[in-house]
This record gives structure tokens, sequence and C-alpha cells, in this order.
């Protein structure tokens, strides 16, 4: 013992060592690990030595075990020890960002934002610790959605960067404010700085993977307030570009020389994280698209690539990105006719909600318009009705909660008597009149709404002048889906009109484009009208043609209707609160009329 007092080194690193072999076999045996951490404190070591050693277990029990209350108290410790030591900043900041990290865990945000804001205040002189934890303020910020103390907080550390001379984490904080600024719908603040970021960006000499990540963090932000917009065309330059970047990244080695600066040693996501969430901004364009196919292709290259991904990496971006793109194929399956598997899909985002608390919080409204999709494609309106109306009451997004608003009206038209309710929601979504978002995909489909109501109510010029309307404007920015249902319901209003000749012209366009969709309901609408055009044309041989047609679309349609309503996942119709149901009872059969389909 006289001998350790002296010279404390080679029993602390043995010790270590023994921890760190224990913490790292396979499977890891966490229990020695902490056994061999814990008799450190044995030899009475000094101050540094007793407060690394309290992040280490800290550390250890916080990821690896559940014993949160010995985690808390080691982190503490750690944190309260490395203040009272000079030059010590790798423990001493290490110690406030864990410690923080624990406590938000723990839902003790509050607990958390304090030992952020002393560690911000007294690491200017350690520019990474400095930038890592007004980054890691910012997310709690944001998490909680007090967007403009992140928001500020990012511009605290961009100007701060500027500073240190680091030009390519000053565009890493721009870019993380500007997407904050677009989460916000701060349209006149967007423009601006992604202007100023995309010359930073362009400009900036350096790491080739850093100056590729960046520009892909820029393009991304770019493509998904496109989308958001819903300008399908317009957005395809920077979502080739963006294709382009990734592959560019994909030829690049990972061991390029590290930064000088110790503010640049950041890097916005791993290399595979990137390539899905490109996969995911192009899922997302082809079904606002109607290239379904092609989104169901890339669906299925990034769901492989997660599930490779979640074998080696427990990141919660992985379970989001899996997560958002279930939802988009959820709504593609829909609309080309296999409900069954968008009701399995939908209970596997379920079962990953579950599984979440922040995921399902972020999540819920999401998903009970997904189920509220899914109870119009098999007409038991009712349930679509508690779906939405459960999902409006979930959300503050203005495009969410603007589409679903637009589907509880089709819900409304086709039920033909909740006239006072439906014209108290025409009323909130009037595309002719300060329509609540920007988005020229939804102020289309409000139209085509408001079409829908009109052909319903008798008055054809007014329907007619709706459609024309979302032709337009669908035709402007590639609307596919959008063109194919006014195109056919332009057909059925020229039909009962008697203009034969108009209504052919509507209606053969409309079943090519949902034939290349492809759009299920679209094509056995037009097979319909075309069976109908031709018998009163008297051309027999296309009327028996179309008859055919219709027939194999109804065949398909039914199979599929029994399919989804026979699976007990059906159920989840009957969801509208709390945390979705983990066991589902089998179903004795469909339930629902396939009446508003054939």
């Amino acid at each position: 013992m006289a001998a350790s007092t002296e010279a404390p080194e080679p029993w602390y690193l043995a010790l270590l060592g023994f921890a760190e072999h224990f913490r790292t076999s396979s499977p890891p045996k966490i229990r020695l690990c902490v056994h061999c951490l814990q008799a450190v404190f044995q030899f009475k070591p000094p101050p540094r030595v007793e407060a690394r050693t309290h992040l280490q277990l800290g550390s250890v029990l916080y990821r690896h075990t559940k014993n949160s209350e010995l985690a808390q108290s080691h982190l503490e410790k750690a944190w309260f020890i490395s203040q009272q030591i000079s030059q010590f900043e790798d423990v001493k900041f290490e110690a406030a960002s864990i410690l923080s990290e624990f406590y938000c865990q723990q839902n003790l945000v509050d607990s958390a934002k304090p030992v952020l804001r002393k560690a911000i205040q007294i690491s200017q002189q350690t520019p990474y610790c400095h930038c890592r934890l007004l980054f890691q303020l910012a997310q709690l910020h944001a998490l909680e959605k007090d967007l403009v103390s992140a928001c500020d907080l990012l511009g605290v550390g961009a100007e701060y960067a500027r500073v240190m001379g680091s030009e390519y984490t000053r565009a890493l904080f721009l870019l993380s404010k500007g997407m904050l600024l677009l989460m916000e719908r701060k349209l006149s603040e967007v423009h601006p700085l992604l202007t100023l970021c995309g010359t930073i960006v362009e400009n900036w000499q350096g790491n080739p993977i850093q100056k590729e990540s960046l520009r892909v963090f820029f393009l991304v932000l770019q493509v998904t307030h496109y989308l958001d917009a819903g300008q399908v065309k317009s957005v395809k330059p920077c979502l080739k570009q963006l294709q382009q970047c990734i592959q560019t990244i994909s030829t690049l080695h990972d061991d390029e020389i590290l930064p000088t600066n110790p503010a640049a040693l950041f890097h916005w996501l791993p290399k595979e994280h990137m390539c899905v969430l490109v996969y995911l901004v192009t899922v997302m364009h082809s079904m606002q698209a109607g290239y379904l196919e092609k989104a169901q292709k890339y669906t299925d290259k990034a769901l492989m690539q997660l599930e490779k991904l979640k074998m080696l990496d427990s990141s919660p971006i992985l379970s989001t990105f899996q997560v958002i793109l279930l939802e988009h194929i959820i709504m593609c399956r829909l609309v080309t006719g296999h409900k069954a598997t968008a009701l399995q899909e939908i209970s596997q985002v379920c079962q990953l909600c579950q599984q979440s608390p922040r995921l399902f919080t972020n999540h819920a409204a999401q998903l009970h318009t997904l189920l509220g999709l899914y109870c119009i494609s098999v007409n038991c309106m009712d349930n679509a009705e508690a779906q939405f109306t459960a999902a409006l009451q979930m959300t503050t997004h203005q495009e969410l909660w603007t589409f679903i608003v637009t589907n509880l009206a089709s819900v409304y038209i086709r039920e033909g008597n909740r006239h006072q309710e439906l014209y108290s929601l025409l009323e909130r979504i009037n595309p002719d009149h300060n329509f609540p978002v920007s988005s020229h995909c939804l102020r289309a489909a409000a139209f085509y709404i408001r079409g829908l109501l009109s052909f319903f109510q008798g008055r054809y010029n007014e329907a007619k002048r709706f459609l024309r309307e979302t032709l337009k404007m669908s035709n402007a920015e590639d609307l596919n889906r959008l063109m194919a249902c006014s195109l056919v319901l332009l057909g059925h209003i020229f039909f009962v009109l008697g203009n034969h000749r108009e209504s052919n012209n509507m209606v053969v366009p409309a079943m090519q484009l949902a034939s290349k969709i492809p759009d299920m309901s679209v094509q056995l609408w037009s097979s319909a009208l075309l069976k109908d055009l031709n018998k009163a044309c008297g051309n027999t041989m296309d009327a028996h043609e179309a008859a055919q047609m219709h027939q194999n679309f109804s065949q398909q349609l039914l199979q599929d209707h029994i399919a989804a309503c026979s699976l007990p996942e059906h159920n989840l119709i009957s969801w509208t609160d709390g945390l979705p149901p983990v066991q589902f009872q089998p179903q004795n059969g469909p339930t629902t009329s396939l009446g508003s389909l054939l």
C-alpha cells in the first residue's frame, strides 16, 4: 500500500485495463467492469483519477445498465469534482455533456439546462467542447419545441466558429439554424440564410468528405423546402444534385486527414446515414409526383440499408428514418391497391412507436392519419372520421393539419349528410382566399375537393372551374395523381352532360396516367367510364374490352379488401387514444362494404 501511494499509476492502469477488457468482451461483462472501476476508490486516488473514474463508472452504468440512480450519482460527482480542477477540460466537459444527456433521458430537462449553460460559460477557451455543448443545448431546446432559443444558440455558435476561423463549423451551425427555421415556417428568414450557406459551402476548401457532407445537408434542406411547398417539378434540379453528391461521397475514403482546427472536429452525419436520408427524400418526391413504383424501389433499398445499420448502430435517427419511409410507402400501397400490405406496415410503425415514447409523440398524428386513409380505402367512413379527428387533436404542423382536413372533407362528401361540418371545414381550406399553407400541392388538392363537392351537388359548371384549376396547378408541378383524379372526374361530368367526345378526351389520358402511377381506384373509375362511353357511342368491341378491364380491377380490389379486413391488425381502425395496442384479435371476416369502390 505504501508503494501504491507513492506510485499509483501501475495499479490504476491495471484496473483500468481489466475494466476495458471486460467492457469490450463479447458479450460485455459489465458487472466485472464496474467492480474493477469501483476498486479504484479503495486506493484513495488523487482528484483527477477520482473524477475520471466517476465519469467512467457513470457512463458505463448509464449506457449498459438500468441502475440509473447509481449512474446519476457518479456522473454528478464527476462534474462537481472536475470543476475544481484546472486544465482538466476533457473530463469536465465530457461529464457535463453525458450528465445532461442522462437528465434528458430521465425527463429531468430542467436539471440538464443549468449544467449545459455553466459548461458553455466556462468552455470558451476549448473550441471543440464549446461548439459541442452549444449544439447539445440547442438540440435540447429544439426537442422541447422552443425553436426560438435553439435558433439563438445556433446563431451564437455560428459567430463563435467564425471568430475561431472555422467556416466549416460555422456552416454546420447556420444549416442547423436553417433547418429549425424551416420547421417554424419562417421562410423570410430561411431564404437569405440558405443563400449565405450556399456561398460558404461552395467557397470552403477543406476535407473532401466534410465539404460534400455540408453540400448534402444544404441540398437536403433545399429539397425538403420545395417538397413542403408541394413543388414537385421545381425540386428536380436540386434533387439531382443531391443524388450526384451522395454518389461522390460514397467514392471518398473515410481516412482523410483530420482538420487542424479543433473547432472543426465535427461530422454532420455518418456516410451511411446520409445515403438513407437521400433515399428517403427521393421516396418523398416520388410519392408526391405519383411515381409509385420508383418510390417502392427506393424504399426497399433504404429499408435494406437500415436493417444492416441497425444491427451495429442504435442511433435513434435510424428508427425515425424507418418510420418516415414506412409512412410514405403505406400511402403508396393504399393508392396501388395493396391495402393488406399497407395495414401490416401500419402495424410495424405502431411497434416501432411502442419502443420509443419520443417517436410516438412525434408520429402519433401521422399514424392516425394513415389509419384514416386506410379506413377510406376499405369504406369504413365512421372510423375514418374518428381517426382524422384524433389526428387533428395531435398536430400543430400546418401542412399535416391541412392534409388531414382535406381528407376529412372527402369523407363528409362521401357520407352526403354532414353539410354543416363539411362547410365549416371547407371555409378553413378555401384555395381562393387565405389558404392556410403555401403548399402548391395541398392548394391544388383543395380545388379538387371543391370540384368533387360541386359534382355531387350537380353544379357541373362550377365543378369544371375548380377541376380545371387543379389540372393547371397539377400540370405546372407534375402532380400526376391529382391530374389523373381531375381528368377522370371531368370525364365523368362531360359524360353526364352528354358530351361524349370531350368525356373521352379526359378519360383516356386519365387511364394512361393512372396505369403509369399505378392508381388502382382511378383505373377502376376510368374503366367503368370507358365502358359506358363506348357503349353509348356504339363501340361494342371497345365497350367489351373496357368491361373486362373493369372486372379485372374489381376482382383485384375485392380480393385485397377481403385480405385486409380479415387481418387481426384491421382492429387498429378502432384505436383513437393512448399508445397503439400491441395485441390484435383475429377478425371473423370482412365487415365492410365494397359499394364505394365498385
